[in-house]
């Protein structure tokens, strides 16, 4: 596996993720996010609220999302107000502009605008253990992405022995761009990282540290610079260049190991508003949850911490896993510092998988690692089951929504029943089930055992050791009560 020097780095706009999408260590999880419920919220404004208070004097780069695929027209209206086009986003119908922060109100007043927002900071983030989720199952099948193309959306990636062609020593990094400046070269190391994880084929350590699938090619599309800082323009960029090039290299996937605090809806948020524009043209998105788990700066103990585009339900979100430093899974513990759910405004859900262990009280002021719906997840990606499994999904997978009763007090999940229905899904038994979770002493999920055959979340204490309720606990974490 390609390691490269990583630098941690500070932002007080965004935190490198520790557990991103295919850590060393950490192992990525599809995850899923909760979104809605009663909570009242003010509706969106055309202005984000983080440009509200900006020096009117300043100049500012934002992105404005029309109502259509911007014109020339929209583009000169712009410069009609001093402004200048930076960069044009076809895919999420915006685009980039530098103008004067006094101008955004009339912007704003333009009936073909939708939604002005900064083009704000985002930060790497990485981690990860192939024989956790059974890679090496699919080896033994001859899959190792062979004829398949990833979009590594980072910090560029370095030419190393580990990503060439054994066979021909040529390099399977067949595309590289800097959406940023005329350098496609690592100059951070993290997006080089990342390409190992995904694609080496262990030639530097004679095969003893492959990457989960050593004969894919790469789309290197670099964003973040050498202090692993990126913003929102040129990365939607970059997924509009992905999206592009899909057919010419079968990108079937985009790895994006990074995030940014959550400012808005991911029906306005332009970082998600692109990764689902990858998800319609065909391709899977995978995201960063974060590293803000224990995260307890507004009392949510590290609850809603999940970081944008993570936040859109159309992507897998990763958490963040220990595994122990062994293979098997069940001696693996969620990382603490893995960003929770439900997500911020919209309350989809999303993170790891739960170990076979007890399950520590929720409201720990330890912030020791929890094991609830908005910290499991999914669970692990599981190779060898998906390799064995033969069902047929119909319909789209979204994440599943946490809707919180005012009146009775009792949470439950509204699902999509063509994908999730009413029968066995992640065990022996009904786990999303039709009733989803009710407060007090029902069982959570359905009408039988969660997580397997044996009874891990339990008919009267529901989340933890103490007698919290479902609701109660729900309650707190989506609405901060």
């Amino acid at each position: 596996m390609v390691r490269q020097g990583h630098r941690k780095q500070k932002s007080t706009a965004v935190r490198l993720s520790k557990g991103a999408a295919w850590g060393t260590r950490l192992v990525g999880l599809a995850l899923f996010v909760l979104l809605t419920t009663s909570c009242a919220f003010a509706g969106p404004e055309k202005i984000a609220n983080d440009l509200q208070a900006v020096d009117p004097t300043s100049t500012v780069n934002v992105i404005v999302q029309f109502a259509h695929v911007p014109t020339d027209t929209d583009h000169q209206n712009v410069r009609n107000m001093g402004g200048a086009l930076l960069r044009n986003l076809q895919s999420i119908k915006a685009g980039l502009y530098s103008l004067s922060a006094s101008a955004l109100p009339g912007l704003s007043n333009d009936p073909n605008v939708v939604y002005i927002s900064p083009d704000r900071q985002v930060k790497g983030s990485y981690d990860y253990a192939p024989a956790t989720v059974g890679a090496n199952i699919a080896w033994q099948f001859g899959l190792n992405g062979t004829g398949i193309g990833v979009a590594v959306i980072d910090s560029g990636i370095t030419d190393h022995p580990d990503l060439h062609d054994p066979a021909t020593g040529a390099s399977r990094v067949v595309y590289s761009e800097s959406l940023i400046d005329s350098n496609t070269a690592d100059l951070y190391g993290h997006g080089t990282h990342v390409a190992g994880i995904v694609a080496s084929n262990g030639a530097s350590s004679k095969g003893a540290f492959p990457g989960m699938a050593s004969n894919v090619r790469l789309i290197n599309l670099r964003v973040l610079d050498q202090s692993g800082s990126g913003t929102d323009g040129a990365i939607i960029a970059a997924i509009h260049r992905a999206i592009a090039l899909r057919d010419t290299y079968n990108i079937r996937v985009i790895n994006f190991s990074m995030g940014r605090p959550i400012f808005e809806s991911y029906n306005l948020d332009p970082l998600c508003q692109a990764v689902e524009a990858a998800w319609k043209a065909g391709i899977v998105v995978v995201v960063a949850a974060g590293n803000n788990g224990r995260d307890n700066s507004y009392g949510n103990y590290g609850y809603r911490t999940i970081t944008s585009p993570g936040n859109d339900p159309y992507v897998i979100t990763v958490g963040a896993m220990k595994t122990a430093d062994t293979p098997i899974v069940t001696d693996d513990t969620i990382a603490s510092y893995s960003s929770k759910g439900p997500t911020l405004l919209d309350h989809r859900r999303l993170s790891p998988i739960p170990a076979a262990s007890l399950i520590p009280s929720l409201w720990s002021p330890t912030l020791a690692s929890y094991y609830d719906i908005f910290t499991v997840g999914a669970g692990y990606l599981n190779i060898g089951g998906a390799l064995a499994n033969t069902d047929l999904a119909t319909g789209s997978a979204l994440s599943p929504t946490a809707v919180l009763d005012p009146t009775t007090g009792n949470a439950t999940l509204s699902v999509d029943t063509s994908i999730w229905g009413s029968s066995v899904i992640w065990g022996t038994s009904v786990v999303w089930g039709t009733s989803a979770f009710v407060n007090g002493s029902s069982v959570i999920w359905g009408t039988s055992v969660v997580w397997g055959s044996s009874v891990v979340w339990g008919t009267s204490v529901v989340w933890g050791t103490t007698s919290q309720t479902s609701s109660e606990a729900v309650k707190v974490a989506v609405c901060g009560e």
